[in-house]
């Protein structure tokens, strides 16, 4: 008990409230306007004026929930309970169940110790208003069981959003091993061919001055240290995962996609454009982004008999457009653990190109690629 009320004491803040946007605008307008509704149709609401005007006066605490919300707890619920003392009573206006919004706020956007501290000041509002014969104990009973009841939910969803953030998270971290690894594939290669140039220069150089030697083993000695460093890199990287050494695949290879033998659908590849000297970066990029899209295609397109996978390159990009002609009246899952799309659009925004995915006009889900030819962000 102990340990786990430490571990809500220390618990940070939700990270990155969203900003108030137009709907916390709206929020507010409906609020004072149900509140005044409220006012005027009821009149038999004790001090109704001065009810409405406290309504009114906590609407604003709304706006500020999320970026304060133990200061916009502690405002409100300090005001609930002194007003009784100054009318007699509790505000009768039913709109005010509003301030409810207010401790859910709390638990999902506040650190644990403003949790803490904001339930202990409701608690002993309540606490308050039943000394002073302002609250049966039935309702404070009741009022308690709602109150945890919104301090579940606010936990329910923090938690469900902190696992949905950690598994974006390990989506673009794996794409970023994977695309660590084709890079490492391909730099490996220059720099190997360079420190093998390197020791066929020393061979040979026996008749020629010595500088042209030094400057040899120097090219040998930087290029395997920098293969040496690269392969700790992407071993770190790749952390307890096997080390796959089969060559990164390629454009070439998206031939192997294609499948025109049942069951599932027929895996159509067309290669157009200048595809000789694209980079082999580049390349891996456009086969794992094909591959990814065409297993999204086969598992989650419903009724699909056909899936074309299109390669085009030009002067300046390389575009790839995986598409397939399944039923698309029902929503497709983004891939497995549904973080595919996130992965495919980590991968094409570490190369500087776009990724773009979602249902056709008519039928069928398209995804498209545009990646720079040199790779790079530009």
């Amino acid at each position: 008990m102990r340990e786990l009320v430490r571990s809500v004491w220390v618990e940070p803040r939700a990270p990155d409230p969203p900003g108030r946007v137009w709907r916390d605008r709206a929020l507010v307008g409906v609020l004072v306007a149900l509140v005044l509704l409220e006012g005027l149709l009821r009149p038999e609401v004790p001090a109704r004026a001065f009810a409405v005007f406290v309504a009114l006066a906590l609407v604003p605490t709304v706006w500020w929930r999320r970026s304060r919300p133990l200061l916009m707890v502690a405002v409100a619920f300090t005001t609930t309970g002194v007003t009784p003392l100054l009318i007699g009573h509790e505000p009768d206006l039913a709109t005010m169940v509003y301030l409810l919004l207010l401790p859910y706020a709390l638990v999902r956007w506040g650190s644990g110790r403003e949790a803490v501290a904001g339930a202990a000041l409701i608690l002993a509002e309540m606490g308050l208003s039943v000394a002073l014969g302002q609250l049966s104990p039935a309702d404070a009973v009741l009022g308690t069981v709602v109150m945890v009841a919104v301090f579940a939910l606010a936990t329910a969803f923090r938690y469900r959003a902190g696992l949905w953030a950690r598994g974006l998270d390990q989506a673009k971290l794996r794409e970023r091993e994977r695309l660590a690894r084709d890079l490492h594939d391909t730099v490996a290669h220059h720099v190997s061919a360079m420190a093998i140039r390197a020791q066929a220069g020393i061979a040979v150089a026996q008749t020629r001055p010595e500088a042209a030697v030094d400057a040899l083993r120097v090219i040998e000695a930087e290029a395997t240290r920098a293969l040496a460093e690269m392969r700790a890199m992407v071993h770190t990287l790749r952390r307890s995962h096997p080390v796959d050494l089969a060559p990164s695949p390629g454009i070439p290879d998206l031939v192997g996609l294609a499948d025109r033998s049942p069951p599932g659908p027929v895996v159509d590849v067309e290669l157009l454009g200048d595809l000789d000297d694209v980079p082999s970066t580049v390349g891996s990029a456009i086969y794992r982004l094909a591959q990814e899209s065409v297993t999204n295609a086969r598992r989650h397109a419903r009724h699909a008999t056909r899936i074309e996978v299109r390669v085009a390159a030009d002067a300046g990009a390389v575009r790839l457009r995986v598409s397939d002609d399944g039923d698309t009246r029902s929503a497709r899952p983004a891939g497995p653990g549904g973080f595919g799309i996130v992965g495919m659009t980590e991968r094409a925004g570490l190369l500087g190109g776009t990724c773009e995915a979602g249902p056709d006009p008519d039928r069928g889900w398209t995804v498209a690629v545009a990646l720079p030819r040199t790779g790079t962000a530009g």
